[in-house]
């Protein structure tokens, strides 16, 4: 009797698929059999292509004359041996003699086809194949979807698109790399890696660490005032700041002080109140980019963290749809199934009068959530139409993910916010100042956020905060309680966050807040909602960008090969942008495969000729940080550290390496050490053996035998115990026994 393969991208999806499969099946050596089905899986990229020298043993050394390496014919090569123990059951299956066709039911998703086509053509298989398509692991829709199975060849533009991306960021990546690291052997200390994706990602980074450090603090004053309407009933004091026209900063210290000078004790009127509504349209239901920053600006969380998160929830709990979509919508088919997952998640508490309302509703309003012109591949991350969802199994960090996509798919059926926003005029002496007020008259969507409600609210800004004012009229006479000054300065730019970097990536480089403008941008971003977490952890893993709490900070190293490239096309987000645009013009037809990939070989082509006329006799100049605290003599950076010997003169041994715990020391740290022996700050970017980030504050200290060392200045260090947990990662299970990495 024939049997039909299923190959799953993950063992958990090949157990799920088993429960809907007519079984009963018993467990094999990575794999699961029934009557009719054989079911295996990938454990994700279990092939890869393949290194240069896997063509050529001539590029084992890397040399400017064999640039570019273009193959004719890309080679795969399994991954490792962990995967060679599955692709080689993965082989035998698709040799059996009763196996007569194949399930692809790998993620439903570009980089789903490309492990699913590496490894099918890595097995050297001709059966035939079909396409199991999911939104949504819960049994029902694996049912729906293995009766709708597709051809194959239905998905083979996906396929080709699949297979450019993974080709151009070869060709691009390993050729670039190539070359700058060629030219800057002297320089740098390892590979300059760069790539299609991840250069332009840095490029962004870097030029806003470059506005930080070139910003120049200027100071400027606010001058506040409380005041106190002289009518009846009392109690309605309010604050104002004071504005020269619509400024309200001041240039120096003596202006503020005659302004206070001139209202101290004085009374005022109220010469303007004006009254406004504002309408808040709820936001549209959430794509990946879009939960990964929601999510970062409120709990903090890394890319990556909100991704695994959404995975387990669609994968583990069936809770959630397909997380790897950048689509807002749902598709016309899916109308039926919006009141049952309302009723679904009503049932517990905290979404109960959410659900209750969308649940009233005799037409419910689609105008911005249907749209299938807007749904490709995956629609929008709703929660799933299951039996139940098991919340009660959920760890912190999957609840708080489940919550957020729980509260938006309430939200977008509700009707809008509704805000009063009232602007105040109090003139005193001439002096005018503005008060801002808002207030909530329809809940509206925000409702189904209850306390959070009037998150709108902003803090102190140079405007002032908006307050919850009191009844006021114009005409009124207000006394001045308290007026005084305070000095400020002007703030840098603030870094980007994971947040923040993946909607400046979503518009390749281009800063965009209009909701609706985001949509159109986003098919021509830097990468995709599957690839960008990957991206910003790999800038990390290369040592160009470090994390501080929230903040992504680039370190000298990144800084410097953005420098050295300039304004190099393979710097400019847009450039990769449009490359993007064209992979997913490839997957509906509408470019080629050969086209694109002609224009990348000629791109390649250009970008080693350019790196090896403009990085060729490039010097980075090496920093002096003065003299050595044992013997005097200058200290000066090199590639691996900062010490007072040379070729020329060997100096004292003095030494501050720059590889510490996973991190390469920079110049400024070096130099405080040097000045003061011990950093005031902790220094952060270091890990742990298990690969945790953390902070700590370094000191300078001599051994019993003379040597100088950079040791970890905390008092766990000193105890022998392992460094706190990073931020990041407070969330998480709790970490085993660990210490920091040797210097």
């Amino acid at each position: 009797m024939s049997k039909t393969l299923v190959i799953a991208e993950k063992p958990s999806v090949g157990r799920d698929v088993s429960k809907v499969l007519t079984g009963p099946f018993s467990k094999g050596d990575g794999f699961l059999e029934g009557p009719d089905h054989v079911i295996t899986w990938a454990v994700g990229h279990l092939v890869q292509l393949a290194e240069p020298d896997e063509y050529d043993d001539r590029f084992k050394k890397w040399r400017m004359a064999d640039l570019p390496i273009v193959p004719e014919r890309f080679r795969l090569v399994i991954r490792d041996e962990r995967s060679k123990k599955q692709m080689n059951v993965i082989k035998r299956l698709l040799a059996r003699e009763d196996i007569d066709s194949v399930v692809n039911a790998c993620d439903a998703g570009r980089e789903g086809e490309l492990i699913f086509a590496y490894l099918y053509e890595k097995a050297g298989s001709k059966k035939p194949i079909k396409r199991l398509w999911l939104h949504s692991m819960t049994p029902g829709a694996i049912r729906d979807a293995f009766g709708e199975l597709r051809p194959g060849a239905d998905l083979a533009s996906l396929e080709a698109a699949a297979r450019s991306r993974s080709e151009a960021d070869w060709i691009v990546g390993m050729n670039a790399t190539r070359a700058a690291t060629i030219r800057l052997r002297s320089a740098f200390d390892g590979a300059v890696s760069l790539g299609r994706v991840q250069t332009p990602t840095l490029a962004i980074l870097a030029r806003r660490e470059q506005e930080i450090r070139e910003f120049v603090p200027e100071p400027y004053w606010i001058v506040d005032a409380t005041f106190d309407p002289t009518a009846e009933p009392s109690g309605r004091a309010y604050e104002g700041r004071f504005h020269a026209g619509a400024n309200p900063r001041l240039k120096t210290g003596e202006e503020a002080a005659a302004v206070v000078e001139a209202c101290r004790d004085a009374t005022g009127e109220i010469t303007k109140l004006t009254k406004t509504e504002q309408k808040q349209r709820p936001p549209l239901l959430y794509d990946l980019t879009r939960l990964q920053s929601d999510a970062s600006s409120r709990y903090g969380f890394t890319l990556r963290r909100t991704l695994a998160a959404a995975q387990r929830l669609y994968e583990e709990h069936q809770a959630l749809t397909y997380p790897r979509t950048n689509s807002r919508y749902l598709p016309s088919d899916m109308v039926d199934e919006i009141k049952p997952i309302a009723r679904l998640v009503g049932e517990r508490s905290e979404y109960s009068e959410g659900a209750r309302y969308v649940l009233g509703l005799d037409v419910l309003p689609l105008g911005r959530v249907i749209n299938d012109e807007k749904v490709t591949d995956h629609h929008a991350i709703i929660p799933t139409n299951a039996e139940h969802h098991p919340v009660d199994k959920m760890s912190e960090d999957d609840l708080r993910i489940y919550d957020m996509v729980v509260r938006r798919f309430l939200a977008v059926f509700h009707p809008e916010a509704v805000f009063e926003n009232t602007r105040v005029e109090t003139t005193v002496s001439d002096y005018v100042f503005r008060t801002r007020g808002k207030r909530i008259l329809v809940p509206g969507w925000r409702a189904v956020y209850g306390e959070t409600a009037d998150a709108e609210e902003r803090g102190d800004d140079d405007e002032g905060r908006e307050q919850q004012l009191p009844r006021l009229e114009q005409g009124e006479s207000a006394a001045v309680k308290e007026v005084a000054s305070e000095e400020k300065v002007t703030q840098p730019p603030r870094r980007y966050s994971d947040g923040s970097l993946v909607t400046i990536m979503e518009t390749a480089g281009k800063l965009v807040d209009d909701e609706e403008l985001r949509e159109a941008m986003k098919d021509s971003g830097i990468g995709t909602p599957a690839t960008r977490a990957a991206i910003i952890e790999r800038l990390i893993q290369v040592g160009y960008v470090e994390r501080d709490g929230r903040a992504l900070v680039v370190t000298e190293k990144g800084m410097n090969v953005i420098r050295l490239l300039g304004e190099h096309a393979l710097t400019s987000p847009g450039l990769t942008g449009e490359w993007e645009a064209r992979l997913s013009k490839i997957e509906t037809g509408e470019d080629s495969r050969e086209a694109f990939m002609g224009d990348i070989v000629k791109f390649a082509e250009s970008t080693v000729g350019e790196l090896d006329t403009k990085l060729k006799d490039v010097r980075i100049e090496r920093a002096n940080l003065g003299p050595c605290p044992v013997c005097g003599r200058d200290i000066i950076e090199n590639r691996k550290g900062y010490s007072c010997w040379s070729r020329e003169d060997p100096g004292c041994g003095f030494v501050i390496w720059k590889s510490k715990a996973g991190k390469q020391l920079p110049v400024s740290v070096a130099r405080e050490l040097i000045k003061t022996g011990r950093t005031e700050k902790p220094v952060t970017g270091f890990k742990g053996r298990s690969g945790r980030s953390f902070r700590a504050r370094l000191a300078l200290q001599q051994s019993d035998e003379g040597k100088w060392r950079v040791e970890f200045d905390e008092p766990w260090a000193k105890e022998g115990a392992k460094p706190p947990e990073a931020e990041e990662e407070q969330q998480q299970a709790p970490p085993s026994a660990e210490h920091p990495a040797a210097a």
